[in-house]
């Protein structure tokens, strides 16, 4: 995907690589439970933290609750997407994020402010808790950040055959999704849904997740000029790659999805890939049935 070359000063960067975080909660004890659930979670692009980040606070990464020293960082945003060329292509996706999305959102006479994008290596902290490689990336609602750990680019590609600009692009305009329905409210009414109807909470989520692939889609679609050939081949398989059913192998019932199967991921990223149209996105529309 031809991106064009991100301005320092349309983004908003974080960066904590090369600070010291402890990966341990104080006192915190980790069971098995913990370490299914982060392991799941490096597979998948969207973690929920709201649900994941109690459970993993106090979960180590091979050490014994002491800090860990990672790859040095920039101070400015320019010195932070320029560290490598991953970095520099992350923050080329989320300068077009911004162009795409926020037009939209002043035409439709809403305030909007971009997220922040935040790096960080095995460890760091974020307004919902510690962030932690394991978890893959995640969109945290409380301050508004994009939290991601470039290393899961590798993963990827190694562990989920997901391979190419294209599908790394996704994974960050997921996360954007994320962001888009914590500005429009939809993830607070998701919220007090899933309270309310305990029931009804993984569908919901799936549901949220789901909107996010659509979202996806609908800014590669406007964005189309910058598409080069193989790059949708590459986001839906990386989509396939990334469904509930494919990552367990079928050992974990439709009621216990969080994300959704491969066939729903890929019908909603192509559905925003092809209609270019967010309104197109409802993925709620059977609860309102």
């Amino acid at each position: 995907m031809r991106l064009d070359d991100f301005d320092p000063n349309s983004v908003k960067i974080g960066d904590q690589r090369g600070s010291r975080f402890s990966v341990g909660g104080a006192g915190g004890k980790v069971g098995c439970g913990s370490i299914v659930i982060a392991i799941v979670a490096a597979l998948v692009f969207g973690v929920d933290p709201g649900q994941m980040l109690g459970t993993l606070q106090g979960a180590g990464q091979g050490t014994s609750g002491g800090g860990q020293v990672a790859t040095e960082g920039g101070k400015t945003a320019t010195e932070s997407c320029t560290v490598d060329a991953v970095s520099r292509e992350t923050c080329n996706a989320l300068s077009s994020l911004n162009k795409t999305w926020q037009p939209l959102f002043q035409q439709a006479n809403i305030p909007f402010s971009p997220p922040k994008l935040v790096f960080y290596s095995q460890a760091g902290q974020s307004g919902c808790g510690a962030a932690q490689s394991a978890m893959g990336p995640f969109y945290c609602p409380s301050d508004n950040g994009i939290y991601i750990d470039t290393d899961f680019y590798r993963e990827m590609e190694t562990k989920l055959g997901a391979s190419g600009d294209f599908a790394r692009a996704y994974v960050i305009a997921h996360e954007y999704g994320h962001h888009i329905q914590t500005v429009l409210g939809v993830s607070n009414e998701v919220r007090g849904a899933q309270q309310s109807n305990p029931s009804a909470a993984n569908r919901l989520q799936v549901a949220m997740e789901l909107q996010a692939d659509c979202y996806a889609g609908v800014w590669a679609a406007r964005n189309r000029d910058k598409i080069e050939p193989g790059d949708i081949e590459e986001g839906l398989n990386a989509a396939h790659s990334i469904g509930d059913d494919v990552l367990t192998g079928g050992r974990v019932a439709e009621a216990s999805f969080t994300h959704g199967s491969a066939a729903q991921r890929v019908q909603w990223l192509r559905k925003g890939l092809e209609t270019g149209d967010e309104d197109q996105c409802d993925t709620f529309a059977a609860f309102r049935r």
